[in-house]
């Protein structure tokens, strides 16, 4: 055995590209790809695209090292909507929303002693109910109260 004291390989840049790619080009360069499990979707990047590598561009490393890449996955992740929030004002509902990564979108008003309560939400017009599951920045539809009596 012999260390090859002295070779080394330079790891590619493989950020934005396919698995496929980085495939080969790590082959290319006698490196080996291990892939780590991804978490947080990137709109900057293609879906299934390496979005994180360890060593980094550039590095200089042994022949066989494992290159450790994250792919971006498909899209974002769903996210539970909370319970409780019909029957709560705008202004408790909205940073809640908000806060899980939610948008809101389009404000309805109708005949509802309670003004600016929370009636109803809604998501590409289908009705969310608690515990529903949706993507991360989807934008949620609001129905309040405008005051009046119905």
């Amino acid at each position: 055995m012999t260390t090859n004291h002295g070779d080394f390989e330079t790891v590619p840049d493989l950020k934005g590209k396919s698995i496929n790619v980085a495939q080969v080009e790590l082959e290319d360069n006698n490196l080996v790809m291990q892939i780590q499990d991804s978490a947080n979707y990137n709109p900057d990047y293609p879906k299934f695209s390496v979005i994180e590598q360890d060593p980094v561009a550039g590095a200089k490393v042994k022949e066989d090292r494992k290159i450790y890449i994250t792919l971006n996955p498909s899209g974002y992740r769903k996210i539970r909507v909370p319970d409780g929030l019909i029957d709560k004002t705008y202004r408790q509902v909205k940073p809640t929303l908000e806060a899980l990564g939610f948008k809101v979108g389009k404000i309805t008003y109708v005949d509802n002693i309670g003004k600016d309560m929370v009636l109803k939400l809604s998501h590409q017009g289908t009705t969310i109910e608690s515990g529903d599951k949706l993507p991360k920045t989807s934008v949620i539809d609001l129905v309040l109260g405008n005051g009046n009596r119905p």
